[in-house]
């Protein structure tokens, strides 16, 4: 049988010992069985086959820091923010407690946007904070 069709067939307790031989400790405790095989057999076939190509982790690295998403910057108390919406003019400020929208306070811009429109949105998406990626 060849490693990967014997990974095809192992336990969690298996998978899980394989994986700590491979990486030297163990799997994030979240990973489903399917993924920790998918994962556990390109690494045997990766170093099977002597590796990834050189560089190309550094490259990886690189784009995976390129790529990473700006954060939108930290609301002090007292900044406000506006959003139209379908006519109406909404208005959230920024307080220490979290975000006061008609006369309410909320933890998360999100659930006011939610509020605001009756649909899922990213609460700082919804109100300018960021932008999206090739924006």
């Amino acid at each position: 049988m060849t490693p990967v069709a014997e990974i095809e067939v192992m336990d969690r307790p298996g998978l899980v010992a394989l994986w700590q031989d491979l990486f030297g400790g163990p799997p994030p405790k979240s990973l489903s069985r399917p993924v920790l095989r998918r994962i556990l057999a390109f690494e045997v076939q990766a170093r099977s086959r002597g590796g990834l190509p050189r560089g190309f982790v550094a490259k990886l690295e690189r784009a995976a820091g390129e790529a990473a998403p700006k954060r939108s910057p930290k609301m002090q108390p007292g900044a406000r923010l506006l959003r139209e919406w379908n006519g109406v003019t909404h208005v959230v400020d920024v307080t220490e407690q979290g975000y006061c929208w008609r006369e309410q306070t909320w933890r998360s811009l999100s659930v006011i946007a939610r509020e605001i429109t009756g649909a899922h949105w990213s609460g700082p998406r919804f109100f300018g904070l960021t932008r999206r990626a090739g924006g």
